[in-house]
């Protein structure tokens, strides 16, 4: 999308934005620069900083768990037809379930600070990543596996060579698609039982009655989401060269 095209985009945004905030004309719909201005103030007085700060951390321990459970978990069960008919329908049947319902469980055995949210979060990133891993392993085109066999049955080279370019665009996509949900679970993680976050701010300014503060929160945790998109973006495109962005 061209520069110019998300500038309008973002425009009518707020014209919209505005021009409901003043058919309700209530306090807890503030407009676009009210909104703005309650920003500036949590900005300046550094208190949004630190719990932008915690959320931005649990989220990446949060991926880079689920990235080094999901990718040689997946490779294992996706490589060896024996293991992948032994263990697929295991987590076939473990993926539907919603883990966000245990989070009293885990807030029972870890506690309120950050374990029990990093848990629930990779849990359940863990399980998108690791059924497109098994998926992008299994679609490896036959004759691929014939050509690099003629040069190295090494299971090393066989790795390196073809089965992580080949699911690397796969894997970098899901995670693009993960990091909205990882948000998600982050802010509902944030807002039981918890005293930092972004999550917890938005709740705390919401219960407070700060309705610019809290839609500036709003704000700030979709800007963190939309910052973590666009930088694995930027690294799919570098790195997968060979797929066509525009």
């Amino acid at each position: 999308m061209k520069f110019s095209n998300k500038v309008f985009s973002f425009l009518i945004f707020f014209l919209c934005w505005q021009i409901i905030s003043m058919l309700v004309n209530k306090a807890f719909l503030p407009s676009p620069l009210e909104t703005l201005d309650g920003l500036i103030d949590i900005v300046s007085d550094g208190s949004i900083l630190i719990h932008t700060c915690i959320s931005f951390i649990r989220i990446i321990i949060s991926l880079a768990i689920s990235l080094l459970i999901a990718v040689p978990l997946g490779i294992f069960i996706g490589y060896k037809d024996k293991v992948y008919h032994l263990l697929y329908p295991l987590v076939s049947t473990l993926y539907p379930i919603p883990k966000v319902v245990f989070l009293p469980v885990l807030v029972l055995f870890f506690g309120l600070g950050n374990i029990s949210k990093i848990v629930l979060i990779s849990s359940i990133i863990s399980f998108q990543l690791l059924l497109v891993v098994i998926d992008s392993v299994r679609n490896l085109p036959s004759d691929l596996f014939i050509s690099i066999y003629s040069l190295s049955q090494s299971f090393k080279d066989i790795l390196l060579n073809l089965i992580l370019p080949y699911i690397l665009p796969d894997l970098l996509t899901a995670m693009r698609i993960c990091v909205g949900t990882a948000i998600s679970v982050l802010f509902f993680s944030e807002t039981f039982a918890s005293f930092d976050g972004l999550g917890y701010f938005i709740l705390d300014t919401m219960a407070k009655r700060e309705y610019k503060q809290m839609y500036a929160g709003i704000i700030v945790m979709s800007l963190l989401g939309l910052l973590l998109y666009k930088f694995l973006y930027i690294i799919e495109k570098h790195t997968c060269h060979w797929k066509n962005h525009k």
